[in-house]
């Protein structure tokens, strides 16, 4: 198990991109948020099974909309309960 912590820059915002990442987060099952962020950027948190959390993180670079750069960093997992998005 682990946690990503994500930062999505590009054109992220308003396209549906933290929808999309819900989508493919719970298709993995794993838990975490999707937040927009003043800067632009969405900031994306994820926790489950090591494979799936990398899963997720190949995916992003293929959201909608256009992402520039994905910058991670990885922890323990916190023990987060579902997937929101903000």
């Amino acid at each position: 198990m682990i946690r990503l912590t994500a930062h999505v820059d590009g054109n992220v915002q308003g396209v549906g991109f933290r929808w999309w990442t819900r989508q493919q987060a719970v298709e993995l099952g794993l838990v975490g948020s999707a937040a927009n962020l003043p800067d632009g950027r969405v900031k994306v948190i994820a926790e489950g099974a090591d494979e799936a959390v990398g899963e997720l993180l190949r995916r992003l670079w293929s959201g909608p909309g256009g992402v520039d750069e994905v910058t991670q960093a990885w922890a323990a997992p916190l023990g987060e309960h579902g997937f929101r998005t903000f």
